[in-house]
């Protein structure tokens, strides 16, 4: 059986090219490519915005959910284990680098629509056609869950549905630390979590004195906010060469155990680490300027805004001289962020999700300052504008994402 992505290069299109010119067409397929918004549309997603941004989190809550941040993440993997999200195997067409077999003119990037894709070889809307129409029945249905699930491109994304609205006001009686499970689960969440960071502390000291995880490696990758490894294995998957290393970390000790578990799970290739990523003053298990290839995948948005700045200048000391920084995440007006009700703004375009796990929502310009300020020079910033449709219940909704791929200077 062929690996993920071999030999992908030559049956799959990079961009997508399901566009809509006729809208009156709209309901004949379940997904849309590079679908721009008219004015309208635009003055519709900024007001709701304004509207939910006008009953913010109480500030006492907020601290709460930043001082859990990492019990709410684990309570999340404790449920979800590796069944939540799926492979990510459209990586390989989004991020051509990933996939060391090929060559390097085979790398496309363009102006245009940038395509994900399913595991069954298919990209962009088509995809979506494929596969999305239950699980945008459960989105649009009424769920019972406080967070469920639906497949975009072959990635199972989380929506914010909720069984009732939780109370957010100073004086609520819900506390966000009983959301994180039993007592019991709490202290063996904690107990995860300083073995992990033992480990990391470890593993900088032994870079200190020279020797660290994949040292003899021809080319380290590093992903950061690995979850359960729905993109570190199919990347070790599809690069069966000996000289490639991965290094992942999550800021949840749970998921790193999960990663662990895994049969694909091998030290000589891969080292998963529990890290906080916005402890700039911790260690990493690997010397500054030894990357090659950073990934951030649906990572950044789960930051305190406050602190992504300096999280994404600490970050960018690890990539060697022409290294990349891979980035994929949420978009201003995506779905997800119009679908927020009142109660759940932490700050502008920060919210807090029903299970207490925060998402942010970016815009080209603010990700060119973030990462240009950290010394990495642009090569793509680009908006992927989907329509996802369900046909039987006529209902239209956009998603927006980012893509981004940034270098770091030559010396």
């Amino acid at each position: 059986m062929a690996s993920p992505g071999e030999n992908e290069a030559n049956t799959r299109p990079a961009w997508g090219n399901r566009r809509l010119n006729d809208p009156t067409q709209v309901f004949q397929h379940n997904a849309w490519d590079n679908v721009e918004w008219d004015e309208d549309q635009d003055a519709q997603a900024k007001q709701k915005v304004s509207e939910n941004a006008q009953d913010p989190v109480p500030p006492d809550l907020q601290e709460t959910y930043e001082a859990k941040a990492d019990e709410f993440w684990n309570d999340f993997y404790s449920i979800h284990q590796n069944r939540f999200f799926k492979d990510r195997h459209w990586l390989f067409t989004e991020f051509p680098e990933l996939d060391m077999n090929r060559d390097g003119e085979e790398e496309r990037e363009t102006e245009g629509a940038v395509c994900t894709s399913d595991g069954d070889k298919m990209t962009g809307a088509a995809a979506v056609d494929k596969n999305t129409l239950s699980d945008i029945n459960k989105e649009t249905g009424n769920s019972e869950d406080m967070c469920t699930s639906k497949e975009v491109d072959g990635e199972t994304e989380r929506t914010n549905v909720e069984k009732e609205p939780m109370a957010l006001s100073s004086d609520s009686t819900h506390n966000p630390a009983e959301d994180c499970g039993s007592e019991k689960n709490a202290v063996l969440d904690e107990l995860c979590q300083t073995l992990g960071h033992l480990a990391v502390r470890s593993s900088s000291a032994a870079v200190e004195d020279g020797d660290f995880p994949g040292q003899q490696a021809r080319t380290r990758m590093f992903e950061v906010g690995c979850g359960v490894g729905n993109t570190v294995f199919p990347i070790l998957q599809t690069n069966n060469d000996p000289g490639l290393f991965m290094y992942c970390c999550d800021f949840s000790a749970t998921a790193i155990d999960i990663v662990k578990q895994q049969p694909d799970y091998n030290t000589r290739r891969c080292h998963a680490f529990v890290h906080d990523l916005t402890d700039t003053t911790s260690s990493l298990p690997f010397p500054p300027a030894s990357l090659d290839i950073i990934i951030m995948i649906f990572v950044l948005s789960a930051i305190h805004p406050d602190k992504m700045q300096s999280t994404v200048d600490h970050l960018a000391k690890y990539l060697k001289p022409g290294g990349k920084l891979l980035f994929r995440d949420y978009g201003r007006y995506d779905l997800a962020q119009l679908r927020f009700k009142k109660g759940r703004c932490l700050s502008d375009n920060f919210y807090v999700r029903g299970d207490g796990t925060r998402v942010y929502f970016f815009t080209q310009d603010e990700l060119r300052t973030l990462f240009g300020s950290a010394g990495l020079q642009e090569e793509l910033i680009h908006v992927d504008r989907r329509l996802q449709v369900n046909r039987g219940r006529q209902v239209k909704m956009y998603r927006v994402w980012l893509l981004c791929k940034f270098t770091k200077p030559l010396d």
